[in-house]
C-alpha cells in the first residue's frame, strides 16, 4: 500500500494490472508450496495470463485463507492466489480490471483441460462401462495426471495398499459421505489395505479434559469411520500403522511394482529401500488408484524421475543419528531425490534389520522436514547396488555433512514450549512405529541405563509406540513383561494424532522423532539424550 510502505517487503511487492498473484507465507498461513506454485504458473502460461509472486514479510502476521485450514484435514495439493488490491473488505476497494480478465483467463484453462485418454480399459471406465461413480474416480485419477503432466495411466501391481487417512475426525463428513457413496456404488478397493494408526489408546496417559476433547470433539467418528474402512477393504481390524511393510504386518511390495500408497514416511520407505515405485500421493487419491487398479504414471514411478539431483557425502566422525541426518538432508534437498555416499561406512552394504530400521526412520525425517519421496544410499538400496552412479542425474548439486553440520541443524530447531527450561510431562518414540528389534533393543537400552542410576522404573512417563501386529509379536517374548517392569507404556497409538489435542500440545513433550518435532509443539532429542532424561532426569542429564 503507498500509504504504508512499512508494511510490505519492497523486494517483492505485487502490483495491480500487474497479474495474478501466487501467495506465499514462511509460517504457512498459505498453502503454497514449489509444486503447487510450478503448476499453476505453467497454467497462467498456457492461458497467456500474467502471473506474480508475493511473499509475506516473515517478521510480521499476515492474513491467511481457509485453504491452510482445509490441508490439515484433507492432503490435496494446494496454491493461494489473489489478485493485487488496496483497502479490502472497505468501501473504497480497488483492484485491477486488467487482473480479473488475467484470472478468468486462467480457470478457463484449469476447469477446461481435456482429459488425457490411455488405454481402452481406463477409457470404458471413463465412460461409464462401470457406473457413474468408477467414471467420477477414473476421471479423477486422469484429471490428477494431467496436473503433473502424466504420459499415461498403468496399472497398480502390488498386492496390497495403504491409506494415510485413518482417524475419525468430526469435521472430515464430505470424506465420510464420500467414501459411502463409494460403497453404496461397489466401488471398493481392488487390493485389500492397510492404514496409518488410530489416534486413541487409553493405556496412553491423558487427563479428563484431554479425553473429553479426543472422544467428544476430536475423533467422534472413529468408530464409524473404521466400519467404512472394512467395507471398502481394510485388510484387517488391526491393520493400522505407519509402518505397514514391518514383516508382522505383511504389507511388504516387491521390487518394481507399481503402488497407489500414500503415507510420506511409508512411501518413501517403499521407494527407497524395497524398491518399489510410487508418488506421494494425498489422501482419498489413494483408495481411488486402488478401486479403478491405476495411477497416472510420472514422477517417481518413471526412470527419469528416480535420478538423484543431489549428491549428499556423508563426512562425520561417528554413525550420524538416523533422525537427524534425514531432516538436514531432507530441509537442503526438499522434494529431490538424493544419492547420498558414506553412509554405507556406518551401516554396511546389506540391508539387515538395523539398517533397514535406521533407514526407516532416516526416511520419515526426509519426507517430513523436507518432501523426499525417494533417496539412494550408495552401496546399500536397491537401485544403489544395480546401478551406482549411473543414478546421478546431470548436473547434481553438491551437499557435505559432517558433525558440525549435523550440530548446527539441530541447534537451529525452534524450542516452542512456553516454558524452555519445563521439566518433560510426557515421551513419545516412534514415530514412525518402532520395528520388533527397536522395542528388544531399547528394552535392553532402558532397562541398563536405570541400573546405572540406581532406579527402578523411568522418571517420565514414556510410550513406546509400534503397530498392533508388532506389538502382539513382542507381547509373546520376555522383553515386553522386563519393559512393562521399567514403567514404559506400550502403544499402536499416533503420536501426532495425540499432540493435534490442543490441550496436549500446550504439554512438554519430548520425543527423538524428527517427524513428530516437525508437526508439533514436541522438542526433539537425540536417542542418547533421551535415554538419558527418561531414566536418570535432570535437564543435562
Amino acid at each position: 500500500h503507498p500509504n504504508h510502505p512499512e508494511y510490505a517487503d519492497m523486494t517483492n511487492t505485487p502490483r495491480m494490472n500487474g497479474g495474478v498473484v501466487i501467495k506465499f507465507n514462511a509460517n504457512q498461513r498459505y498453502t503454497t508450496d514449489g509444486v503447487s506454485c510450478a503448476l499453476f504458473t505453467a497454467v497462467c502460461r498456457e492461458a497467456k495470463a500474467p502471473v506474480q509472486v508475493y511473499a509475506n514479510r516473515s517478521d510480521l502476521p499476515g492474513g491467511s485463507t481457509l485453504g491452510s485450514i482445509a490441508t490439515t484435514k484433507v492432503s490435496v495439493p494446494s496454491v493461494d492466489i489473489g489478485l493485487a488490491q488496496l483497502a479490502m473488505h472497505s468501501c473504497v476497494e480497488t483492484a485491477g480490471a486488467e487482473d480479473l480478465d488475467a484470472l478468468v483467463r486462467a480457470m478457463t484453462v484449469y476447469y477446461g483441460k481435456t482429459l488425457r485418454r490411455t488405454g481402452e480399459t481406463q477409457q470404458a471406465i471413463l465412460d461409464g462401462s462401470r457406473g457413474e461413480t468408477m467414471a467420477k474416480v477414473m476421471k479423477t485419477l486422469v484429471m490428477f495426471g494431467e496436473a503433473f503432466h502424466a504420459e499415461k495411466m498403468v496399472p497398480v501391481t502390488s498386492r496390497y495398499n495403504h491409506l494415510v487417512t485413518s482417524f475419525g475426525l468430526g469435521v472430515l463428513q464430505p470424506v465420510y459421505d464420500l467414501m459411502q457413496q463409494l460403497i453404496d456404488a461397489g466401488a471398493v478397493s481392488g487390493q485389500k489395505f492397510s492404514a496409518d494408526p488410530r489416534p486413541l489408546d487409553p493405556n496412553v496417559p491423558a487427563n479428563l479434559l484431554q479425553q473429553l476433547v479426543f472422544k467428544k470433539f476430536m475423533y467422534n467418528k472413529q468408530g464409524f469411520y473404521e466400519g467404512q474402512l472394512q467395507k471398502l477393504g481394510l485388510m484387517d481390524k488391526d491393520a493400522f500403522t505407519c509402518t505397514c511393510y514391518m514383516p508382522e504386518v505383511g504389507n511388504k511390495p516387491e521390487k518394481g511394482e507399481i503402488l497407489s500408497w500414500s503415507e510420506s514416511s511409508a512411501v518413501v520407505y517403499a521407494n527407497s529401500v524395497l524398491g518399489a515405485r510410487c508418488n506421494r500421493n494425498s489422501g482419498i487419491l489413494d483408495i481411488m488408484g486402488s478401486i479403478v487398479g491405476y495411477v497416472p504414471y510420472f514422477g517417481l514411478l518413471t526412470d527419469e524421475g528416480r535420478k538423484a539431483t543431489w549428491i549428499v557425502k556423508i563426512e562425520t566422525s561417528k554413525k550420524p543419528e538416523a533422525q537427524l541426518l534425514g531432516s538436514a538432508i531432507g530441509m537442503k534437498v526438499m522434494e529431490d531425490v538424493p544419492y547420498v555416499v558414506g553412509l554405507d561406512k556406518w551401516l554396511g552394504t546389506e540391508l539387515d534389520d538395523a539398517a533397514c530400521t535406521y533407514l526407516k526412520d532416516f526416511g520419515a525425517a526426509t519426507a517430513s522436514n523436507g518432501a523426499v519421496g525417494l533417496y539412494h544410499i550408495a552401496n546399500l538400496t536397491p537401485e544403489a547396488k544395480e546401478l551406482g552412479e549411473a543414478l546421478i542425474a546431470p548436473g547434481a548439486r553438491l551437499y557435505v555433512i559432517d558433525d558440525q553440520e549435523l550440530q548446527r541443524i539441530q541447534d537451529g530447531y525452534p524450542v516452542v514450549w512456553k516454558n524452555r527450561d519445563a521439566q518433560p510431562k510426557l515421551c513419545f518414540m516412534g514415530c514412525p512405529h518402532m520395528s520388533l528389534e527397536q522395542l528388544k533393543t531399547w528394552t535392553d537400552r532402558v532397562e541398563a541405563s536405570l541400573a546405572e542410576a540406581g532406579r527402578s522404573k523411568v522418571c517420565i512417563p514414556t510410550v513406546f509406540t509400534a503397530a498392533p501386529a508388532v506389538l502382539k509379536e513382542f507381547e509373546k517374548t520376555p522383553y515386553a513383561a522386563r519393559l512393562k517392569k521399567t514403567g514404559v507404556i506400550t502403544s499402536y497409538i499416533c503420536p501426532l494424532m495425540y499432540m493435534n489435542n490442543p490441550l496436549c500440545g500446550k504439554m512438554p513433550v519430548i520425543t527423538s522423532s524428527n517427524k513428530l518435532r516437525t508437526y508439533t509443539t514436541a522438542r526433539y532429542y537425540t536417542d542418547d539424550e533421551i535415554l538419558a532424561r527418561i531414566t536418570k532426569g535432570g535437564k543435562h542429564a
